[in-house]
């Protein structure tokens, strides 16, 4: 980021002043801009073959498909000559396809996880001998559906900040992944129904999570 900002600053004061100072045939401004661009490409080349943490990758995805396109090259000031340049992607497209597919791959597993631990805090609260809580009403296991929904959500809206492509193919992958989720929770329910007929709150916490289910839909 600090780079950027240093590249942003830089570029502002040659397309403004330094240009000026020789003839248009020097292409001022274009070397500029290809030196920053060239050093920029090969520290995220290097970073990328690198071996690199869950959310370094996501620094990085980020940086290379959000940041660097639009807020320095799509820079008001510098827009229209960083445009003439034709600088291209700072990573090999297979290159950028490898460390998406790993963001993604890490990102399913970490939700799968998240939502996994979810359900056993839930199921352990059936276990409990207290009477589940009440919305206007009614007996409610809403924090289960809450918490999914919050899961799901946010990890779609952190992959959208990387760039739409990558937050669409999460989407997809993580709509794979609801119906596991709800089948299990399904088979933890019948279980309980099952084994626990002589459960204090037998029926509040059959109508809790009956009425939970309202959620998922």
């Amino acid at each position: 980021l600090h780079m950027g900002k240093t590249m942003k600053e830089d570029l502002t004061v040659v397309a403004k002043y330094i240009s000026k100072l020789y003839p248009p045939e020097f292409n001022v401004f274009s070397i500029y801009a290809e030196l920053y661009h060239s050093f920029f490409a090969s520290q995220a080349k290097k970073s990328a073959e690198s071996h690199l943490e869950d959310k370094d990758i996501y620094l990085l995805l980020s940086w290379v498909h959000n940041f660097y396109p639009k807020d320095i090259r799509k820079d008001h000031a510098l827009a229209m000559e960083l445009d003439k340049v034709k600088l291209g992607s700072l990573l090999p497209s297979s290159l950028s396809k490898e460390l998406e597919n790993k963001y993604l791959d890490s990102e399913e597993v970490t939700v799968k996880n998240s939502l996994s631990r979810c359900l056993d805090k839930e199921i352990q609260r059936w276990k409990e001998d207290k009477e589940p809580e009440k919305l206007n009403g009614h007996f409610q296991s809403e924090l289960l559906g809450i918490f999914v929904i919050q899961s799901i959500y946010s990890s779609q809206k952190r992959a959208e900040d990387i760039s739409k492509a990558v937050g669409e193919e999460l989407s997809c992958r993580l709509l794979r992944e609801l119906p596991a989720f709800l089948r299990s929770y399904r088979d933890a329910f019948e279980d309980f129904k099952e084994k626990s007929k002589k459960h204090r709150y037998y029926k509040p916490i059959l109508i809790a999570n009956i009425n939970n289910c309202w959620n998922f839909r």
